[in-house]
């Protein structure tokens, strides 16, 4: 079992780059078969910084015409959600009158993904729609349904494919979770 070493944390792997390959395809289809010949384009919104690698991977699927738009909300200090959704950065194009699909990382406390919509709302976007590569649904405190999911998963802290500790993390391509059991293990078997 591979492991990683980010900043004072250990993590040792948890899903492999094939298996989340074979979840986007799903999910993929999914979309395609709700979107594939419609004749608007609609807006894939990559939400920054987490969610780039699973958007850029759905779009290589994706079979109708679509615009990419991002913006950046945080809510996460370290390894916890800190409660406080607040934007970064703010939408990169006009999204007046367009149908919108959400590309979230992961949807956990379903703070961000709440305020999202509300976002979306306000900017005058036609519809919304949640397309999330992970879900915590034990971790869900609010009324959500996302209309795609490509994983559901425990509510652990993960890194790994656009998910981040601090920053770090985002560019492994497998998914890893927290080992709180091999916190010291010997440096020769980090990956920086």
């Amino acid at each position: 079992m591979e492991r990683i070493k980010l900043f004072d944390k250990t993590f040792k792997t948890f899903i492999p780059y094939e298996k989340i390959e074979k979840t986007i395809d799903t999910v993929a289809d999914q979309v395609n078969a709700d979107f594939e010949g419609c004749t608007d384009i609609p807006i894939l919104l990559c939400v920054l910084n987490g969610s780039i690698m699973f958007t850029a991977e759905l779009m290589k699927r994706l079979r109708f015409n679509c615009e990419v738009v991002s913006i950046k909300l945080s809510s996460y200090s370290g390894t916890s959600s800190t409660g406080q959704v607040r934007q970064v950065m703010g939408l990169t194009a006009d999204i007046t009158g367009r149908r919108i699909i959400i590309v979230e990382d992961i949807v956990d406390s379903g703070n961000t993904i709440m305020e999202l919509q509300k976002i979306l709302a306000e900017k005058g976007a036609a519809s919304s729609c949640i397309c999330t590569m992970l879900l915590k649904p034990d971790s869900c405190r609010k009324d959500l349904h996302p209309e795609y999911i490509a994983m559901e998963i425990p509510n652990d802290f993960i890194v790994g494919f656009g998910l981040d500790y601090n920053e770090l993390g985002r560019n492994f391509k497998d998914i890893y979770i927290l080992d709180p059991e091999a916190q010291d293990f010997p440096e020769t078997e980090t990956k920086q």
